[in-house]
């Protein structure tokens, strides 16, 4: 699906209330196939301590819809008050929910469904000029299509940790013709301007526009690949502690982590579990489902580094014609199914090399899409930063504990991701979609 574009100046309210129902309904449609796939005992236990129970992933998109659409938006009475704190994802850790009072499957699909139809109702007459930050060019409305987004992307994330029979399926990307072009690009240094203060949807971490100064430095023109980590694995990589930071090695070595997540080797052959299948590994596809721990060691034994924040941005944004950043490495045009891997409309990474319509200025392919990117830095708010709507969704989790993610996953919509947009994780997590590609400093 193709949203209207608001990435052109100007304010067109009739072009954003028409994404805006898009997107809602797009992200509507991905979680009921999410839900509708399993029967109700698979969406009411608990597949990882890690994840909460797919049905509370159902009821809290209904609840949050309703906390913002029909409430702080439209002034409604509460339809379920004593239901708030169950799904509260701050008041009850993912490991503890299972055992909550939750809304059965049934009752769960109800209660999104009558919040959906209330509002849609608010969004048909809302004023898209104020008269609150909210209501500005419809942001609650795109806030709530991308929480729901990110849960699909969760519920997701469930799918590929439970055991059960596969689920899911969708068709494979096409094949990508031999990439013959370097395997590293120079980004020259200068400035540019990082975040956004234009963007209608942004959320409050992605704020605001700031200049950024980036000494040179040259990046992978694509994600590193499971073959090129095999090498790193059969070059001993998980038995040698130079190569990791010292709260790395001593979480590999305490959990016996020797490959990444899904990834076993029987008969000679390395194996991945992947949404229920079982599969050779595909040397040319993305690694996926590493930790943050797991990319940097393998980029200190190739004698590179994992690129800053701020270089995957200017990488993914500037455009050296004009000086001008970009809302995504090919333009200001929203994403196009030749663009890049999202979606969900595959399964799986494309093999690397693939998308060339999607590629940057400088030549880098499949910085939007495919698998999150770890970079090296921590998730810090950026100059000027002012929370908004609430402290939950960034500022708690400001801080060296957690490493930013960047570019979006196969399992990742459209209107969640775009060359602004900031995920971050614990170094620790694998079971994310999560990739990589290394850097270098220098021009030479």
């Amino acid at each position: 699906m193709t949203h209207a574009s608001t990435g052109a100046p100007g304010f067109d309210g009739e072009a954003l209330r028409a994404r805006a129902l898009a997107s809602l309904l797009a992200a509507r449609d991905r979680t009921t196939l999410l839900t509708s796939c399993v029967e109700e005992p698979e969406l009411t236990a608990q597949h990882s301590p890690l994840m909460s129970p797919l049905v509370w992933d159902l009821a809290h998109i209904g609840n949050q819809e309703e906390l913002w659409l029909l409430r702080a938006v439209a002034g409604q009475d509460a339809l379920r008050p004593e239901i708030d704190s169950l799904y509260d994802a701050f008041e009850h850790p993912r490991s503890e929910r299972p055992t909550l009072p939750l809304l059965a499957p049934g009752e769960a699909r109800r209660y999104a469904a009558e919040v959906r139809g209330r509002a849609l109702d608010v969004l048909e007459s809302a004023a898209f000029r104020g008269p609150t930050r909210l209501t500005e060019a419809g942001f609650a409305f795109g806030m709530i299509a991308q929480h729901e987004q990110q849960h699909d992307e969760t519920m997701l994330i469930t799918h590929q940790l439970r055991t059960g029979p596969q689920a899911l399926t969708a068709p494979d990307p096409a094949p990508a013709p031999l990439l013959t072009g370097p395997a590293e690009v120079l980004i020259p240094g200068g400035p540019f301007t990082m975040g956004t203060s234009t963007e209608p949807w942004a959320l409050d971490n992605e704020r605001p526009a700031h200049r950024r100064d980036v000494p040179p430095f040259h990046l992978d023109t694509t994600p590193v690949t499971n073959g090129a980590y095999l090498r790193f694995i059969e070059d001993g990589g998980y038995d040698e502690p130079r190569w990791w930071a010292p709260e790395g090695w001593t979480h590999i070595r305490r959990h016996g982590i020797h490959a990444p997540q899904f990834w076993r080797r029987d008969a000679g052959q390395w194996l991945r579990r992947r949404f229920g299948a079982v599969e050779p590994v595909p040397p040319d596809e993305p690694v996926l489902h590493v930790s943050w721990y797991e990319a940097d060691a393998y980029a200190r034994w190739a004698g590179r580094r994992l690129p800053t924040e701020a270089e995957w941005e200017k990488a993914a944004r500037f455009d050296p014609a004009t000086g001008a950043s970009r809302r995504y490495p090919w333009g200001d045009a929203d994403p196009a199914p030749g663009h890049a891997n999202l979606g969900q409309r595959h399964l799986r990474p494309a093999p690397a090399g693939s998308y060339p319509a999607g590629e940057s200025p400088f030549g880098v392919r499949q910085l939007i899409g495919d698998v999150w990117e770890w970079t090296s830095s921590d998730f810090l708010p950026y100059p000027g930063f002012t929370a908004f709507p609430y402290k939950e969704y960034s500022e708690v989790f400001f801080g060296p504990g957690y490493k930013v993610l960047r570019g979006g996953s196969f399992a990742v919509d459209e209107v969640a991701c775009r060359g602004t947009f900031r995920n971050w994780d614990l170094p620790v997590r694998r079971q994310i979609f999560s990739g990589f590609r290394t850097a270098r400093s220098g021009a030479v």
